[in-house]
């Protein structure tokens, strides 16, 4: 079981420890009440990762592409054939160019290095996914989530 925190994601920082070691931060804004038992724990946060638009398959899918002699005009970055005479039918899953970014993305392995009651704010180690007032909900782990919420 765990404690969920949701938020928006304000912005990068970092902050300097006393051995001189700089940690990037990511600032959370959160309605939330913070406690100090949340600080040094285990986070996962999951958002919505930036989108990319409409993209290629050399961009979406790092397709090397093909060579731009040996009788190639136009199809140096196209994706090739999409599958064989046989099914009559493109395969499920065929990696094929279109929208990039805009899914849910889960980063595992952060931990909460501050958090400010005052501002409602919660820095975790590292970068997050999604923009700039984007939602995000961080989950701690080894913390029980509150029954009176």
């Amino acid at each position: 079981m765990e404690k969920t925190i949701k938020g928006k994601k304000i912005k990068m920082s970092q902050i300097f420890v006393e051995n001189g070691k700089v940690i990037p931060v990511t600032i959370i804004r959160s309605e939330d009440n913070l406690t100090e038992e949340i600080m040094d724990k285990d986070v996962m946060v999951v958002g919505i990762s930036k989108g990319k638009g409409f993209s290629g398959v050399m961009k979406r899918w790092n397709f090397k592409g093909a060579s731009r002699t040996h009788g190639h005009k136009s199809k140096a970055r196209s994706g090739g054939s999409i599958g064989s005479q046989t099914p009559g039918r493109v395969l499920k899953g065929k990696k094929m160019a279109g929208r990039m970014g805009g899914e849910k993305v889960t980063i595992k392995g952060l931990k909460i290095v501050g958090f400010s009651n005052e501002d409602h704010e919660l820095m975790v180690s590292g970068p997050i996914p999604g923009a700039r007032n984007s939602d995000v909900k961080v989950r701690v782990l080894g913390l029980k989530e509150d029954k009176a919420e």
